[in-house]
């Protein structure tokens, strides 16, 4: 069960973060791939596996956000990432500020990968 879990919410990650760069590049160069059903919906499908998976593997382990300080630091770096994300795709008003959430993005999504990797918050 563990196995499975694992594996579907990494590749949830692994989906989430490619679509996220897909995105970012289309809003600059072909912002008409952006109007699209399926690329507006599939990224809410792709969340909520990662969301359900997350949970899922929260009971199979034991390990909750609060309780365990690792998991928190991974819940608030999902949190930041899905804002900074927001500002890149559609909040911020100049390219710059959109480069810079991006980057912004970016960052918090290695810090929290290597939290999950290492199971250590960073601070």
């Amino acid at each position: 069960m563990y196995m499975m879990a694992k594996h579907l919410h990494l590749t949830a990650v692994g989906l989430s973060i490619l679509f996220f760069i897909f995105r970012f590049i289309w809003s600059q160069f072909d912002a008409t791939a952006l109007s699209k059903k399926w690329v507006k919906i599939l990224p809410h499908i792709i969340d909520t596996v990662l969301l359900a998976s997350a949970i899922w593997l929260c009971f199979i382990l034991s390990q909750y956000p609060i309780v365990n300080s690792w998991l928190t630091f991974k819940v608030i770096g999902v949190v930041l990432y899905i804002v900074f994300g927001l500002f890149a795709l559609k909040k911020a008003k100049t390219a710059l500020a959109k480069w810079g959430f991006f980057v912004a993005a970016l960052a918090v999504l290695m810090a929290t990968a290597m939290v999950a990797v290492t199971k250590q918050p960073l601070f």
